[in-house]
């Protein structure tokens, strides 16, 4: 079924990288993109409540089929008005498929043509997840945007394997797509096919062909190098639409945001603001500061004076003495701090853009963050538990 109340407007395209600027519209509101979703897996962003969300600037939020399918149920959150009225927010949220947590489920899974069973990770029940169960459950969540259920595998692979899954889930796309039945939710397809180019360029010229509201890249952020990540987003994004959103699933370093928006993408999710919020590590501009260390104990800095988040109104040595008390309220404070530092790299991005400088506020934040005491978390997340 097309999908209505939704349009994305190519507003400004740097002209020194692949960079864009541009306007999604959906039923709950407009994305200034490049945007940064925050990952609200279970239906909140951990330690976030919406109102606080929204200060950090976020627009669009990202929630799991898998997981809220599960607990409390897709009929539960349906029955409670749907997702949006479910968790108190009002904004845009996109629902990830489920293809990358039953991906993390490998050794308690099988899968078919038909799609994949597996035992649920929190009381072994058998449940079985298809292209068009994952469509029913994310049509009674009721997001604004709804993932095609993939096939997704562990880089790097070999070829045979790559090409399996890619082409599964192509036919896969094409089955979630005849499965809609709301008009009011839209659904994004995902380029799938590894490091390989060629495969890179037979699921994005397929999936085109079908017209999708928007478009995904999946299948990375899984074992490989960010270099070879790059690599894959140089051979996708342009292969895809230009008047179509482009949506780097579970990608997060904030390098990574920058390396990708240089490439063409205009979306992106990861739990890293908040997974690692969770664990004292907050990050600026000159790096990350692990509050932990010795160091900040009599530190009466904030973690960064021009940020207006909660938890630079107070000092680096309160903040770890809430981490070595174990008060819920580091977690917290620093979560809602790495939250706001996404949304205004995110926001100085799209300045930039505007501006034909992206190339230049690029090449400054890589090396700040090369040469920063502490370097960057190498690990990409999609989902928290």
């Amino acid at each position: 079924m097309p999908s209505t109340n939704f349009h994305f407007e190519v507003l400004r395209e740097d002209i020194h990288t692949r960079a864009r600027r541009g306007r999604f519209t959906t039923p709950h509101g407009l994305v200034e993109t490049p945007a940064f979703m925050p990952v609200g897996t279970l239906g909140t962003v951990k330690g976030v409540d919406p109102g606080r969300l929204r200060e950090t600037g976020a627009q669009m939020i990202l929630a799991n089929t898998y997981h809220l399918a599960l607990r409390p149920g897709e009929a539960t959150v349906a029955a409670l008005g749907g997702l949006h009225e479910f968790m108190g927010w009002d904004g845009p949220i996109l629902t990830d498929s489920g293809g990358f947590q039953v991906f993390s489920l490998a050794d308690r899974m099988t899968f078919d043509e038909t799609g994949v069973k597996f035992r649920s990770h929190i009381d072994g029940a058998s449940v079985e997840l298809t292209p068009e169960r994952s469509i029913a459950i994310q049509e009674q969540l009721g997001s604004d945007v709804a993932m095609v259920f993939d096939h997704v595998v562990a880089l790097p692979n070999e070829r045979a394997i790559v090409a399996d899954a890619m082409r599964r889930s192509l036919r896969w796309a094409e089955r979630c797509q005849a499965a809609a039945t709301r008009a009011d939710q839209a659904q994004f397809a995902i380029v799938q096919g590894g490091l390989d180019p060629e495969l890179r360029a037979e699921s994005a010229e397929r999936l085109v062909a079908l017209d999708f509201v928007g478009y995904a890249i999946g299948g990375l952020s899984v074992g490989e190098p960010p270099p070879e990540m790059y690599a894959a987003l140089d051979v996708t994004t342009p292969l895809l639409p230009r008047n179509k959103p482009r949506y780097l699933m579970g990608v997060g370093r904030p390098i990574d945001l920058l390396e990708g928006m240089a490439r063409g993408v205009d979306l992106f999710d990861c739990v890293m603001p908040t997974r690692n919020g969770r664990n004292a590590l907050a990050f600026t501009d000159a790096g990350p500061i692990r509050l932990r260390n010795q160091q900040f104990a009599q530190d009466r800095e904030p973690l960064d004076p021009a940020c207006p988040c909660l938890a630079c109104r107070h000092s680096r040595g309160y903040l770890r003495h809430l981490f070595q008390a174990n008060e819920m309220l580091g977690p917290m404070l620093v979560s809602h701090h790495n939250l706001t530092y996404y949304q205004r790299l995110a926001a100085e991005a799209r300045q930039a853009i505007g501006e034909n400088r992206l190339s230049t506020y690029l090449s400054e934040r890589r090396r700040q963050w090369e040469t920063a005491s502490e370097p960057l978390p190498d690990t990409n997340c999609r989902s928290e538990k």
